[in-house]
């Protein structure tokens, strides 16, 4: 299994909702982003992803990373316009535990539904 392919499929649990996920970067020396983002360090999780995705600029992982911290920084259409990145992507399968995987474009329609039941709560 090359780098590339194992080190995009991994994500981690959001904000307790079934599959909004955060996915781990696709670098090995950046896997504090997760960590960042789980503790609420969104500016130093936004940096480290900014630094990935300059190298890898069309990752899933790096995207719906970046639109999760953009959803919890009340920047909801910037998070918006990153799903429908992903979306316009192939789908890819990330691990969402050990035990189970979920498909990219599922991540990024969970991503969107929840910022709108935010938006829709908050009205």
């Amino acid at each position: 299994m090359t780098q590339e392919r194992h080190a995009m499929r991994t994500v981690l649990l959001f904000a307790a909702a079934p599959l909004l996920l955060a996915a781990l970067p696709a670098s090995a020396n950046d896997r504090s982003i997760p960590a960042a983002i789980a503790m609420g360090a969104y500016d130093q999780a936004e940096q480290a992803i900014r630094a990935e995705l300059r190298i890898y600029r069309d990752r899933p992982e790096l995207l719906l990373n970046l639109a999760t911290v953009y959803a919890k920084t009340n920047r909801a259409e910037a998070a918006r316009a990153l799903y429908a990145k992903v979306l316009a992507q192939p789908d890819v399968l990330m691990d969402v535990s050990e035990t189970a995987v979920a498909g990219s474009h599922a991540i990024a329609q969970a991503g969107l539904r929840r910022i709108q039941a935010v938006q829709l709560s908050a009205r």
